[in-house]
């Protein structure tokens, strides 16, 4: 016996969250042969730097992400980071200047024949001085030293508002679009309560009640339902 087929899902108009949750429009994109790569000005006193230390790789997580609601990697226990950032598959580097961190660059070739480009920002201090530029071409460069397929990444609208322009203007090309919802990591802990601010916290009254002191039982009421 044949089934009916399945209804068709309408996404269009609005859709509600639960308080507590946030929403994003994520672009994944992909290049598939290295473009040709513009040359940059050497830089005195830049350079990169493997990173397999957990708490240095989530100190310049945070402080590049803050702001743009990075939180993917911060609920990660320590053993659980290094089991990712020390994999032999996986290149995580920090942006150096004048012996401060300043940026990060992720690539992950654990995908069959394929790279993403997990990571790539600035801390706020780091912009202007080309090092995205710079973290771009060395992404590019090393992925393809590689035999792989393609090179992809993907960002969302709670990114930094130049990101999906600037992985265009690399060379990349989009070729699918999703929703993704999430827990406020403001709300669970990951980052500070003031963490991008253009996105307001909307939490519900059980998530108000946990963050308050319980309330004392009543005299000769405690325990009953």
């Amino acid at each position: 016996m044949s089934r009916a087929p399945a209804p068709t899902l309408n996404l269009n108009g609005y859709t509600d969250l639960p308080p507590g949750k946030i929403a994003a429009v994520v672009t994944f994109l992909e290049m598939k042969a290295r473009p040709r790569l513009r040359r940059l000005a050497p830089e005195p006193g830049r350079s990169l730097q493997r990173i397999t230390d957990p708490a240095r790789f989530k100190t310049l997580f945070r402080a590049i992400g803050q702001d743009w609601m990075w939180f993917s990697r911060l609920h990660l226990p320590d053993d659980a980071l290094q089991a990712v950032i020390g994999h032999r598959l996986v290149e995580s580097y920090a942006l150096v200047q004048d012996g401060r961190d300043v940026g990060l660059l992720e690539l992950d070739f654990r995908p069959k024949g394929e790279c993403e480009l997990s990571f790539l920002g600035l801390i706020p201090e780091g912009v202007g001085r080309g090092s995205g530029r710079f973290l771009m071409n060395e992404a590019i460069r090393r992925a393809f030293r590689n035999p792989i397929r393609r090179l992809f990444v993907h960002t969302c609208s709670l990114d930094h508002p130049d990101a999906l322009s600037f992985y265009l203007r690399s060379g990349f090309t989009a070729y699918k679009r999703s929703i993704e919802v999430a827990d406020d990591p403001r709300l669970k802990g990951f980052l500070p309560r003031d963490a991008a601010p253009r996105v307001p916290v909307i939490e519900g009254v059980e998530t108000i009640r946990t963050r308050r002191s319980p309330a004392r039982p009543r005299s000769g009421l405690a325990g009953k339902v």
